[in-house]
């Protein structure tokens, strides 16, 4: 069992932990905010004030931040995690950010001396609560490795996806196809609604045929068909509308970085911008399907 220094302590960092601590591990928390720092002390983990009091005795560091700026002052910041750890520690990134500062970060920490992978997750919070997220893990194929058995205390799939960044990359290309799906779901259902369908013959029916997708199957943005979804739960945040739009301005901006044109993850992201500007940021990003259906009516009728 390894001694774990987690930065990054909020909707998904916290359940992250808690598997930690319950695979053995022992876990030294950090969050700027206090509340977040007491909530993981009160799971018997240890809290530190600072990032450097965090990593100072840590084996493995692991990271779950917002955004690329935050990574970077996390890890290359005055007291950050590069100037702070011990050698040898292992660094893993799990944080949801744009490939030019993962491999950014990750240039920095091997000039100084640390190996590192970046491995942003799938499954969103019920996955972070019940240890099944799937992991997607960029580095060299050793780093990769070393990473795997820590890995498995947070989640059931754990994929080698290439070299610094792609895990990111890949994440990327993930949640904009999931953005996209809910999209186009919400439309289906929409018209299959006004055509005299109701939700629970449609999900029977698209479950088994060729319109099925993870959206529909285990996310389904209507009350009723799926249990385990959102709307079931007034759209609270799985995953939350703001975070979908960040990750869809994401994909729009690293399509651009590459000269790819994605018109459809164009039109999407619009409209989870026009959701979170109205704002419905904090509701799940499954509540998109009320602004497609018209029951929310955005700013100019659109």
């Amino acid at each position: 069992m390894a001694v774990i220094a987690f930065i990054g302590l909020g909707n998904m960092g916290l359940p992250m932990c808690k598997n930690l601590l319950k695979a053995g591990h022992t876990v030294i928390g950090f969050d700027l905010q206090e509340s977040y720092r007491d909530r993981l002390a009160a799971e018997g983990a240890k809290v530190a004030g600072s990032i450097a009091e965090a990593v100072q005795q840590a084996e493995v560091v692991m990271t779950m931040v917002p955004a690329g700026q935050h990574v970077r002052t996390a890890y290359q910041g005055e007291g950050g995690i590069l100037e702070s750890a011990r050698p040898g520690t292992f660094l893993i990134d799990s944080s949801t950010i744009d490939v030019e500062s993962s491999r950014a970060v990750h240039q920095a920490a091997s000039a100084a001396g640390f190996d590192m992978v970046d491995a942003p997750v799938s499954g969103a919070v019920p996955a972070a609560e019940a240890a099944t997220l799937v992991f997607m893990v960029g580095g060299t194929k050793e780093s990769f490795d070393k990473a795997v058995p820590i890995l498995k205390s947070m989640g059931t799939s754990q994929v080698y996806v290439g070299e610094a960044g792609c895990g990111e990359a890949m994440k990327i290309c993930n949640n904009m196809m999931a953005g996209m799906s809910m999209v186009a779901l919400s439309e289906t259902l929409t018209l299959a609604e006004r055509l005299g369908l109701d939700y629970q013959t449609v999900y029977d029916v698209m479950t088994k045929a060729s319109g099925n997708c993870w959206a529909l199957s285990v996310y389904c943005p209507v009350p009723g068909p799926a249990p385990a979804s959102p709307a079931n739960r007034d759209y609270a945040a799985g995953f939350a509308m703001a975070m979908m739009l960040k990750d869809m301005r994401l994909s729009q901006s690293t399509a651009a970085d590459v000269s790819t044109v994605t018109p459809i993850a164009a039109q999407a992201a619009a409209l989870y911008e026009a959701a979170v500007a109205e704002g419905h940021g904090g509701k799940d990003f499954s509540f998109i399907f009320n602004v497609v259906s018209g029951r929310v009516e955005l700013h100019g009728g659109k």
